[in-house]
């Protein structure tokens, strides 16, 4: 399994100097990938019509193409995620030149999670439909894997012409691995046909199951080989304390997971140096480095 860290951009300094030393840390620990959420704007709560969900303006995001290839200077062998890139709100062939410049910068340590997000103010800001998200994307995930192989793409789609056009340079990867975040029914039959693995954000195993299964079973009904499809658990400081971390990553590993995100957000940690300190204690139990 793959144990890597999510990025605590909601509780991290605007300091270029503590994000290279936060990266650098939490690779020389030995943890493998860096995972980084992705939301352009926050809305004001007070607006008309409310905001139902998580983040709002007050909540700072650093823009993970953006950050990634800051950081993929300063490291050389950690993995970056993003988890997730909102990719419906998003210009496809744009999304497909950043992540493949990225991935050439980094030597192919990209790896792209996306969804649709639940932010229609972030959709209505940018110009892009809130409401056929869903549908939109897996046009998204065809087209940009054609343009991360492909020198010249001819794409005629319902949202999208490529007229015998393409990216230069191609990234290190053809393709950029896609996963998806979501637990909706039908972003599970979606990841089944379309992705390369799950991101999940649910809290427990126990919660996890019943997805697990169906997803399985989508799997199988696709012709997939299932052993060749990633999941990726989080583990959340904030919720499991250090004597529940064992149990955690043995019973998710029992399930297929191949990977493994570290949370120290919630903690009520004030510092960058309080969220390496927390994850050196998470890299000394399993002996990382």
């Amino acid at each position: 399994m793959k144990i890597g860290v999510v990025f605590p951009q909601t509780e991290f300094p605007s300091d270029p100097i503590a994000i290279r030393d936060y990266s650098q840390a939490v690779e020389g620990l030995g943890f493998t990938h860096m995972y980084a959420y992705d939301h352009v704007l926050g809305a004001n709560p007070d607006r008309p019509g409310g905001l139902s969900g998580p983040y709002t303006f007050k909540d700072p995001f650093f823009e993970p193409f953006c950050l990634f290839s800051y950081l993929a200077g300063m490291t050389t062998k950690i993995e970056f995620a993003t988890g997730i890139l909102i990719l419906p709100q998003r210009q496809t062939a744009l999304v497909a030149k950043q992540a493949a410049t990225l991935d050439v910068i980094c030597n192919g340590r990209l790896r792209l999670g996306v969804g649709i997000g639940w932010n229609e103010v972030e959709y209505l800001a940018l110009g892009e439909n809130f409401h056929n998200r869903g549908k939109r994307i897996e046009e998204q995930v065809a087209l940009l894997r054609r343009l991360w192989t492909q020198p010249l793409v001819k794409f005629e789609g319902r949202w999208h012409d490529i007229p015998d056009a393409g990216i230069n340079p191609l990234p290190a990867q053809r393709p950029i691995p896609i996963w998806f975040g979501g637990s909706d029914d039908r972003v599970l039959r979606r990841m089944a046909l379309l992705g390369d693995g799950w991101m999940l954000t649910t809290r427990s195993l126990e919660q996890s199951i019943p997805l697990l299964d169906k997803l399985t079973q989508y799997l199988a009904d696709a012709k997939r080989d299932k052993s060749t499809f990633g999941i990726e658990p989080r583990l959340n400081m904030s919720l499991i304390k250090p004597d529940g971390w064992t149990d955690f990553l043995v019973d998710w590993e029992k399930v297929g997971a191949t990977h493994l995100n570290v949370n120290t957000m919630g903690c009520g940690y004030k510092t960058a140096s309080a969220h390496i300190e927390a994850l050196k204690s998470f890299a000394g139990m399993f002996g990382l480095s």
